[in-house]
């Protein structure tokens, strides 16, 4: 059965296991939609959960294509991002071993959110060892789809409790895990920086097995 997500920014473990299962189209005919995932990310720093949100051009109040969705260079946000990253997760195992690939996303200057983004998770899925060979985009906007649609599901404002029963939260090491209990479903660079190699067997055991 196929699995139907929008782009992501950085997007949450729950988003990553998705990816596992094949047969994915990621939605590229969509209208943009505010305060999702599509431009922010929850990270865990030293003070708890912090989004980050990366800035967009304004559409006058106009619907816009999410491939039409541009990236605005206001608030300095590039740099905002990667020190926020820096301070997070530079105590983390892995976050030495793996800043120099995410640190040229924060350096150029990107004019699309959309291949922002999905250069982003074609790097992380390559560096977890997910096979991309099944992940396909779509080719027109279709409400409703034949399969599992977790294009608008997986989003900030919804508990994915609720919504995702293939999904289980599965705890590992947080480097901020003494001060604020263990965190569940932040972005997947929170995994990747604390795992490391052993990211890719996390968001294996997060998939239900269903009968």
């Amino acid at each position: 059965m196929s699995t139907y997500l929008s782009t992501a920014y950085l997007a949450p473990v729950e988003y990553y296991s998705k990816l596992l299962k094949g047969d994915v189209y990621i939605e590229q005919h969509e209208n943009y939609i505010k305060q999702t995932y599509r431009n922010r990310c929850t990270i865990l720093s030293a003070n708890g959960p912090m989004a980050l949100s990366v800035p967009i051009e304004s559409a006058g109040g106009k619907k816009c294509p999410i491939r039409d969705v541009r990236i605005a260079d206001h608030g300095n946000w590039r740099h905002l991002h990667w020190n926020a990253l820096i301070s997070a997760y530079n105590s983390t195992p892995f976050f030495e071993y793996y800043q120099d690939d995410f640190r040229p996303f924060y350096e150029k200057e990107y004019k699309y959110l959309f291949d922002f983004n999905e250069e982003l998770r074609n790097l992380i899925c390559q560096l977890i060892d997910i096979d991309t060979s099944t992940i396909q985009y779509t080719d027109e906007f279709l409400l409703e789809v034949e399969g599992l649609d977790y294009r608008s599901k997986i989003s900030p404002k919804i508990d994915w409790r609720v919504i995702d029963p293939d999904f289980e939260s599965i705890h590992y090491y947080q480097v901020f895990e003494h001060r604020f209990g263990f965190t569940e479903n932040l972005s997947i660079l929170d995994l990747l920086f604390n795992m490391g190699n052993e990211s890719l067997l996390v968001l294996s055991k997060s998939i239900k097995k269903t009968s």
